[in-house]
């Protein structure tokens, strides 16, 4: 497929890479004969974690005290610094603890301690249950509930992107915490399926399986993981997002906004889904409100 573009001396054609066109034509085919196989791998595509750099940014100024908590047989990696109340840091889909280390200093000088923890396949903590360089949504709640029945719960948790979806459902099982900040929140779990779906060309009865597939890995249905449905308990909530974001759509944070009573949403311009999480204005907005 080729998209063009034509101007009066030139024209730019945006073409389709072959493996992509390949992996298309593939899923055509299963589609029409096996859209069972089609779903297990379009799975497989699904748990994929992206590398791109901004994932891996690490915005720490000082290292803290490093240690493990143990989940089904495997380490996840946690980092704290300071004293006082604990506040968790949870990154998102593909990221890592370093990307919201910004937030430390001011935190510990606001007198909490701040607990920063690596989902299982992502950062420094072992691979998870589908193996390296894949995730799992339900290994982020299982990892966040298993890193606060050690290091305390907790008095608030500020999430990035995905994060804030699995921090939700979290609290959804149980996780008692007083507030919650999220920065960039995606807050639509089928979001990422139709993503996927127009970028390799998946077809209905591929992704009606694949969907199952998905909910059968997690224990439960993907509605779970959209904050939106959760209707009790809803902490108080610092919403701030950026109409710019090109990741998780600004409207996602209106939405939820909306569904959540006890929830204030800050709007920023230009800063998009991961600069959001350097801002200055940004940190000191969120940890004002996590540390009162």
């Amino acid at each position: 497929m080729t998209a063009t573009t034509l101007g009066t001396r030139r024209s730019t054609t945006v073409r389709t890479p072959p493996r992509v066109r390949a992996i298309r034509a593939a899923f055509a085919a299963l589609e029409r004969v096996a859209p069972r196989q089609a779903s297990r791998w379009s799975l497989r595509l699904w748990a994929t974690l992206p590398g791109n750099a901004g994932r891996r940014r690490d915005e720490r100024t000082a290292d803290g005290e490093l240690s493990v908590v143990r989940l089904n047989g495997r380490s996840v990696a946690v980092e704290t610094w300071g004293s006082g109340e604990p506040v968790y840091l949870v990154h998102g889909w593909g990221g890592w603890r370093g990307q919201l280390g910004r937030f430390v200093d001011p935190l510990v000088n606001a007198g909490v301690r701040v607990v920063a923890l690596d989902a299982p396949g992502h950062g420094d903590s072992d691979p998870g249950s589908l193996g390296a360089g894949r995730g799992n949504g339900m290994e982020f709640v299982e990892a966040l509930r298993a890193v606060a029945a050690v290091h305390g719960g907790p008095h608030a948790v500020i999430a990035h992107s995905f994060g804030c979806a699995t921090t939700t459902t979290a609290v959804r099982d149980g996780l008692d915490v007083d507030r919650l900040a999220f920065v960039a929140p995606g807050v639509d779990p089928l979001a990422y399926v139709r993503g996927l779906q127009r970028v390799f060309g998946f077809g209905p009865r591929t992704v009606e399986e694949m969907i199952i597939r998905i909910e059968r890995l997690a224990g439960r249905s993907l509605s779970d993981f959209d904050p939106r449905t959760m209707i009790n308990p809803r902490p108080p909530t610092l919403i701030v997002h950026d109409r710019q974001d090109k990741e998780c759509p600004y409207d996602d944070a209106v939405s939820l906004t909306e569904a959540w009573p006890a929830a204030d949403l800050i709007t920023t311009d230009g800063l998009g889904h991961q600069r959001i999480l350097r801002d200055e204005t940004v940190i000191k907005d969120v940890v004002d409100y996590v540390s009162r």
